[in-house]
């Protein structure tokens, strides 16, 4: 089982291309970035289904790129680095990577660890990444039991997002839903609606917010979204 698409950062040009090419022989869909910061500000920084990632990067360290991944995707993540120090796979592991391996290491090695990853990843998301749409008490519940309270206009964004099942919404599908006029600066609108509701999850639940933006088309929610 491998991911669709897949981010590996890596500031070993020469490694990072026969990696890529190794895994899009076997249909995974690969973007090189050999900068930590290159990914950070790319608009599909959070999209990818799966990321392998070195430790010494230029611009933000590895461990830290690791936490800020966290924060916005549960998506698999190998780390594939040769620092040697007595503390890294502790460190990498606490900061939320789900497989170390240390370099030299035959791409083989790397490709059976992304695929066990990934498995686990799927049944995992498949388990506890379901959230629920109240529309009785205007809550949206997240998997952990957290119940995050909703205004007439987020209820309106939810209701898009659990229509689309689990399909991206079209920023002009949510402006019409949210009745915004062209003189509005409807796009700036959008995005601080869009914008609040996920700081408002966010402070409710530890729970990875499936909420994402896909550029140049809308958002998207990437969970099981029931309505009751």
């Amino acid at each position: 089982m491998f991911p669709k698409t897949l981010a590996l950062v890596d500031d070993d040009a020469e490694f990072s291309e026969f990696l890529s090419q190794y895994l899009q022989a076997r249909g995974v869909a690969v973007r090189v970035f050999g900068d930590s910061s290159d990914l950070l500000v790319d608009p599909q920084a959070y999209e990818f289904e799966f990321y392998v990632l070195d430790l010494t990067l230029p611009g933000v360290d590895g461990v830290e790129l690791l936490r800020i991944l966290r924060r916005r995707t549960n998506a698999g993540v190998l780390v594939v680095s040769g620092r040697l120090a007595p503390d890294v796979f502790e460190s990498v592991v606490n900061a939320g990577a789900d497989m170390y391996l240390a370099k030299p290491v035959r791409f083989e090695q790397v490709a059976l660890a992304v695929k066990a990853v990934q498995r686990r990843a799927v049944t995992a998301r498949e388990q506890v990444n379901s959230w629920k749409l109240d529309r009785r008490t205007s809550e949206l519940v997240a998997p952990d039991g957290a119940r995050i309270a909703l205004s007439e206009t987020d209820m309106a964004v939810m209701e898009c997002f659990a229509q689309a099942r689990g399909g991206s919404v079209s920023r002009e599908a949510l402006r019409e839903r949210l009745g915004y006029a062209d003189g509005e600066q409807p796009d700036n609108v959008l995005h601080a609606t869009i914008y609040r509701l996920r700081r408002r999850i966010e402070r409710a639940t530890p729970t990875v917010v499936p909420l994402q933006s896909q550029s140049r088309v809308g958002y998207v929610f990437r969970a099981t979204l029931s309505v009751a």
